[in-house]
């Protein structure tokens, strides 16, 4: 049964990653190759397969945390999980939702290979430059803090002017953050359940693993300072912290919880580890919520509160709240996926399927608890 499960779980992966290379932009020249058209051709077929992916990611992902709920899956299945869906994943073609990967590529380029300030030039003025042709949002100097600018200097300079050889350099990169989130979360927990909450979460899995948003890179700094606090290796945990605001600044919302718990370790003072990584949650949703600010709510914003999420234990309403963004928020690329359009009825049916099933999921707590039986009686 177990090795049944795991070798249809390795199936979707193995057609995650195929059906990934249909999303091939007409404009990328690089796979001009296996251009085939079909996801902006046939939107009715493919929108889906993209549903049909989600859901049977979520039965997985619902079938391993019942497993461990009875013991038929160990730690050790569990590490093998996590090595196969990255490195499976690793293969698929990462502008499959998003195109921010090829933001970070031209970013970079136009530091480590034009020599000029991304804070003050924007990749669209090199105008001759070939990766313009395919990268979104290159009218815009960088958006992210200066250690992710250096950290991209990395796979940028080993992939030595080849532009696949840069993308998968990009890619393992997310991939080594994501492992290392997940390790931190088992050092930290010493439960399976916890990281399989966090690392084969669906939304993790392809907002991570598939399109490669730097979100992670900023989690492992942030989900890493606090283990640190733990072993009390307080220098450590500022330097890794400090590191994680300079990725993509969120992470400057928990300043508050870091302090506090810093302040008590090196008082010695005992820390309740549980309290502080559930207002650690609630900060990340807060700044969730708050994103429409600068733009909208996007899906791999939940990479932010998710780690926490799977540290906190005492909180099911937390976690339901949690699964149900999951779920939404992977929704929220259908009525693009089927219309083709960001305007007219989009914007509407992304924020309805985003939150219908949060609001399902506060329905089933609130007379779950009859929250409703003690508002009454208190009137």
């Amino acid at each position: 049964m177990k090795k049944i499960l795991i070798g249809s779980y390795i199936c979707l992966l193995l057609f995650v990653a195929f059906i990934s290379y249909l999303f091939v932009d007409p404009n990328f020249f690089y796979l001009k190759n296996i251009y085939s058209g079909i996801a902006f051709k046939n939107r009715q077929i493919i929108t889906f397969l993209y549903l049909l992916i989600i859901l049977s990611f979520f039965i997985f992902y619902f079938l391993f945390l019942l497993l461990i709920h009875r013991k038929l899956i160990n730690a050790k299945d569990i590490k093998l999980l996590v090595v196969l869906t990255a490195g499976v994943l690793f293969f698929a073609y990462p502008a499959m939702l998003s195109y921010d990967i090829f933001n970070y590529i031209t970013t970079a380029k136009v530091l480590f290979h034009y020599h000029e300030n991304p804070y003050i030039v924007m990749p669209i003025e090199f105008a001759n430059d070939p990766y313009l042709l395919f990268t979104h949002a290159a009218n815009k100097i960088a958006l992210y803090g200066p250690f992710w600018i250096l950290l991209s200097g990395i796979p940028f300079l080993l992939g030595f002017g080849n532009f696949l050889l840069i993308l998968f350099n990009f890619k393992l990169v997310i991939v080594l953050f994501y492992y290392g989130v997940s390790y931190f979360i088992w050092k930290i927990s010493k439960n399976i359940f916890s990281v399989v909450l966090f690392s084969l979460n669906p939304l993790v899995v392809v907002e991570a693993l598939v399109a490669s948003h730097n979100d992670i890179a900023m989690m492992f700094f942030t989900i890493s300072s606090f283990f640190f606090l733990i072993r009390k290796k307080v220098g450590l945990a500022v330097i890794f912290f400090i590191l994680s605001i300079f990725i993509k600044y969120v992470t400057i919302i928990l300043i508050p919880v870091f302090i506090y718990t810093f302040w008590q370790t090196i008082r010695k003072k005992t820390v309740d580890w549980e309290k502080a990584f559930y207002y650690s949650s609630l900060l990340m949703l807060i700044a969730f919520f708050l994103s429409p600010i600068r733009e909208e709510i996007y899906p791999w914003y939940a990479i932010w509160f998710l780690p926490f999420v799977g540290l906190v234990h005492q909180s099911k309403t937390l976690l339901y709240i949690a699964l149900a963004f999951s779920f939404g928020l992977l929704l929220r690329y259908v009525p693009f996926m089927l219309l083709g359009t960001h305007f007219g009825v989009t914007p509407f049916f992304k924020t309805a399927l985003t939150f219908i099933p949060v609001f399902f999921v506060l329905i089933y707590v609130f007379f779950k608890d009859k929250l409703w039986l003690k508002i009454f009686s208190r009137s």
